[in-house]
């Protein structure tokens, strides 16, 4: 007999850490990759909590919504790469707590 899956929590909803301030004398190049990694694991997370554990069911359609539902500017195409490659990394992980 199946186990009945917990329901999906609203991403809206989750308790998120406080932003700290970045370090001071890194080139400007540094903070634009340091902050679409950041938002490419926020959008990741997202996904994996929307339901979507495999690259190819994140299109950056579906990126882009849940980018507009969390409050999240909208990603560019680099930014939707990064994070359809992260969700391909966390799917072990993922599909491990399913189980």
């Amino acid at each position: 007999m199946a186990a009945a899956a917990a329901p999906l929590t609203d991403p809206c909803t989750l308790a998120t850490l406080p932003r700290k301030r970045l370090p001071a004398g890194h080139p400007r190049e540094w903070y634009e990759s340091h902050n679409r990694r950041l938002k490419a694991m926020r959008l990741a997370i997202a996904l994996l909590h929307s339901g979507a554990y495999r690259p190819e069911q994140a299109s950056n359609r579906r990126i882009r919504r849940v980018a507009d539902r969390i409050g999240v500017r909208p990603p560019s195409n680099a930014t939707c790469r990064m994070v359809r490659s992260l969700i391909h990394a966390e799917a072990p992980a993922a599909r491990a707590a399913r189980r």
